[in-house]
C-alpha cells in the first residue's frame, strides 16, 4: 500500500503561495521562464518529430515546414510543461530532484507560470494552424489538454498506472511530424506513436526506481511505491519485449529498409540485456544505466528510421 503523502496540497502550496517571487535580474528572469519549459524534455519530443516528418515525405520534407512544425512543437510542448510546474508545484517542493525549479524558489509566481504556459499553448495552435496544417495543429493542442488534464491532475496522483496512460502525450509528436507532411495520420504513423507509447514506461520506471524515496515521500503512487521494486523491474522486463514488438511492426507497416531494421535489432537487443540485468539486480544503479540507455535508444532509433529514407540496402 502507498504510504500517505507527506504533505496534503493545501499544506504544500500555501508557503509558495505566500512567499514573494525573487526578485531576479531580467536575464535570470528570462532564464526561469524557459526552465518552466523544461527544455531537456522538449529537446527529446522533438528527436521523434523530425525522422516521422521524414519517413512521412520518404525524404526531405521543406526546410519551412519543418521549421515551423518544430516551432509550433516546442510552443506547444513547453506550455504543457509550464502548466504542469503550476499543478506540481507541492510536488516539487518535496522532492528533492525538483526543488530548484523556478516555482519552488520562488523565480516565478504559479499565477504567472500558469499565465505563460497557456498562451505558450495559444500560440502554439494557431502557428501550427497558420503554417503548418489544421491537423497538426490539433494533434498537438490535444496532447497538451491530454497531458495537463488527464495525466497531470487526473493519473499521476491517484494510480501507479499514471505514466502508462500519460505516455501518450508524449508519443504525439510523430503524429504531429506525419500529419505536418501528409495532413492525416497513417498506420505507420500509429506505428511510431506505439513505439513512443511503449518506451514511456520502463523509461520513467526506472527513473521512479532511481527516485523511489522522493516520490513516496511526495505521495505520488509511482509503480516501485506502489507494488516494489520486484514488481516494477517485471514490468519493465515485459514492456521491452513489447517495445521491440512495435520497433519491427513499424518496420513492416512503413516498409522501412535494413538501415532501419539493423538499428532497431542492436538498440533492441541492447534495451532488453539492460531490462534483464535490472530484473537480476533490481538496485537504483542499475535502473539508472537503463534509464540513460533508453534516452539514447530513442533517439537513434528514430534517426535510423530517417537516415534510412535515403539509404538503400
Amino acid at each position: 500500500m502507498i504510504t500517505e503523502p507527506t504533505l496534503t496540497v493545501d499544506e504544500a502550496v500555501r508557503p509558495s503561495e505566500d512567499v514573494g517571487v525573487v526578485p531576479l535580474p531580467l536575464g535570470e528572469r528570462v532564464k526561469a521562464y524557459i526552465a518552466l519549459t523544461k527544455p531537456r524534455i522538449i529537446e527529446l519530443l522533438l528527436i521523434t518529430t523530425v525522422p516521422s516528418m521524414i519517413v512521412a515525405a520518404a525524404g526531405m520534407p521543406p526546410l519551412g515546414l519543418i521549421l515551423w512544425t518544430l516551432i509550433g512543437g516546442s510552443l506547444a510542448a513547453g506550455g504543457a510543461n509550464a502548466i504542469n510546474c503550476y499543478v506540481d508545484r507541492d510536488i516539487d517542493e518535496v522532492m528533492p530532484r525538483t526543488r530548484r525549479r523556478p516555482l519552488p524558489t520562488h523565480r516565478v509566481a504559479p499565477r504567472d507560470a500558469l499565465i505563460f504556459g497557456t498562451a505558450l499553448g495559444v500560440v502554439a495552435f494557431f502557428v501550427l494552424w497558420a503554417f503548418v496544417n489544421l491537423v497538426a495543429a490539433t494533434i498537438s493542442i490535444g496532447a497538451l489538454l491530454f497531458y495537463v488534464f488527464v495525466y497531470t491532475i487526473g493519473l499521476k496522483r491517484s494510480t501507479p498506472q499514471n505514466i502508462v496512460i500519460g505516455g501518450a502525450a508524449g508519443a504525439a509528436p510523430a503524429l504531429v511530424g506525419w500529419a505536418a507532411v501528409t495532413g492525416t495520420v497513417e498506420l505507420p504513423a500509429l506505428a511510431l506513436f506505439g513505439i513512443i507509447f511503449y518506451w514511456t514506461p520502463p523509461h520513467f520506471w526506472a527513473l521512479a526506481l532511481r527516485y523511489e524515496k522522493d516520490y513516496a515521500a511526495a505521495g505520488v503512487p509511482m509503480m516501485p511505491v506502489v507494488y516494489g521494486r520486484d514488481e516494477t523491474v517485471k514490468h519493465i522486463l515485459l514492456y521491452s519485449f513489447l517495445l521491440l514488438a512495435l520497433c519491427l511492426a513499424f518496420f513492416s507497416v512503413a516498409r522501412m529498409g535494413l538501415v532501419y531494421l539493423g538499428a532497431a535489432v542492436i538498440l533492441n537487443a541492447g534495451f532488453i540485456g539492460l531490462a534483464i540485468r535490472l530484473y537480476r539486480h533490481p538496485e537504483p544503479r542499475v535502473a539508472w544505466d537503463l534509464f540513460k540507455f533508453s534516452i539514447y535508444y530513442l533517439a537513434l532509433l528514430f534517426a535510423s528510421a530517417a537516415i534510412d529514407q535515403f539509404i538503400t540496402l
